[in-house]
């Protein structure tokens, strides 16, 4: 007997039309670099960053090459320092604690809750343990704390609040966007995210300093005012000789694919969550799964879903798992030995600065696992998924009790 098809859940949002004309026309002009020498109309990565600083509400935004460079010149622009201590959720992926190393900055780890989200009561005795001033905070895999409660928190604590919004682009707290509740935020225009640009992140603040200080450090030159979102020039002058230029600033093309999709993202959220909220409903009912509580606050928008299988054991977790991709669904799961793919866990960390390890988390990501969603998925195909998860949980089971 053949094996099931495999379930097609790996494609990334569509590039629309509007993308590919504008990507030819930018290709016939021959103008492919983000500033222009002798005046002239701003490019598209100017228009992206005006277009995004309106959607999350801030006063500026800086488009990078990735999400990671952004987190790197938000730290770099709210002080951190070589050898400072920087708070970071315990859940979280390698570009994160690559963007605290970069800054030779050292990655403490606040352990996660079971609904996926911050630990505020791990946070505040980190904080007071280490002196720590910064806190970089990740709505990992779409999963958003009680964001007024942490800008509260961090408030208190003397911490600067960085959020890594990577994985939460359109989600909401209280109706207010992620990005929008720290000193800055950060998003990510990768493949699988939201808005795919391939390749692509940006930078969201309203603090002045950040901002000039980001602008600058991306690659500006001289020419920041070119940029879409720039602050005072006075506060440019402060900085314009301060500051070196890392050349991470994001690429006209990339702009190009990514600003059409702005628009669609209202249209993508309610794709997704259509998908996500119908196998989850599925889930609920299947006995051993456990599902984060998703509060009445957060407007999430879900492009992957996550479970957890507490019941399990790290053997069981493994048949289950290898059952699930022989039933047709590829699954990761956070609790390998060794990373796989974009999966990543604490520890997997053991021989970066500081080890930031986090044991109460580890356990947690031993029995959680997750799939994307993509886009278009139909009814059936969810009611399959669920189908799957639930044959493969009942042999897994079965074979703890034999």
């Amino acid at each position: 007997m053949s094996a099931p098809a495999p379930l097609a859940l790996g494609a990334p949002p569509p590039i629309p039309q509007a993308a590919r004309d504008r990507v030819t026309a930018r290709l016939a002009s021959g103008r492919l670099h983000r500033y222009r020498e002798g005046g002239g109309a701003s490019g598209a990565v100017a228009e992206l960053e005006a277009a995004f600083a309106e959607l999350i509400g801030t006063r500026y935004a800086v488009a990078t090459n990735s999400c990671g460079s952004a987190l790197y010149l938000a730290l770099l622009g709210a002080g951190v320092q070589p050898g400072m201590p920087v708070l970071m959720s315990a859940f979280t992926l390698a570009p994160v604690i690559g963007a605290i190393v970069n800054a030779g900055a050292r990655p403490v780890a606040v352990e996660i809750t079971s609904d996926l989200v911050l630990d505020l009561d791990d946070l505040a005795d980190k904080a007071a343990a280490t002196g720590a001033r910064h806190l970089l905070v990740s709505h990992m895999r779409g999963h958003v704390c009680d964001l007024e409660r942490l800008a509260d928190h961090c408030d208190r604590l003397g911490l600067a609040l960085i959020e890594d919004c990577a994985h939460s682009l359109g989600a909401t707290w209280a109706g207010r966007p992620t990005g929008a509740f720290g000193l800055a935020g950060a998003f990510s225009f990768q493949s699988w995210k939201h808005v795919n640009a391939g390749e692509g992140g940006i930078l969201v603040t309203s603090d002045d300093d950040l901002a000039a200080r980001a602008i600058l450090h991306s690659g500006s030159y001289m020419l920041y005012r070119q940029n879409g979102t720039c602050p005072p020039d006075a506060v440019m002058a402060r900085w314009r000789d301060r500051c070196a230029n890392f050349s991470l600033r994001l690429s006209e093309i990339a702009a190009e694919i990514a600003l059409p999709q702005i628009d669609e993202l209202p249209a993508r959220a309610a794709d997704w969550n259509a998908s996500h909220d119908r196998i989850a409903a599925g889930l609920a009912s299947v006995h051993g799964v456990a599902l984060a509580h998703r509060p009445e606050a957060e407007g999430y928008v879900q492009s992957s879903l996550q479970f957890r299988l507490p019941g399990l054991a790290a053997p069981q977790m493994a048949a289950f798992v290898a059952a699930c991709r022989d039933g047709g669904l590829f699954l990761k799961w956070f609790g390998m030995a060794e990373a796989e793919g974009y999966t990543s866990a604490p520890r997997h960390w053991s021989d970066l600065p500081g080890a930031p390890g986090a044991p109460r988390t580890q356990a947690i990501l031993d029995t959680l696992c997750d799939f994307r969603l993509p886009l278009g998925l139909a009814p059936a195909a969810c009611d399959r998924i669920v189908a799957i998860i639930a044959a493969a949980l009942g042999q897994a089971t079965a074979r703890r009790t034999a």
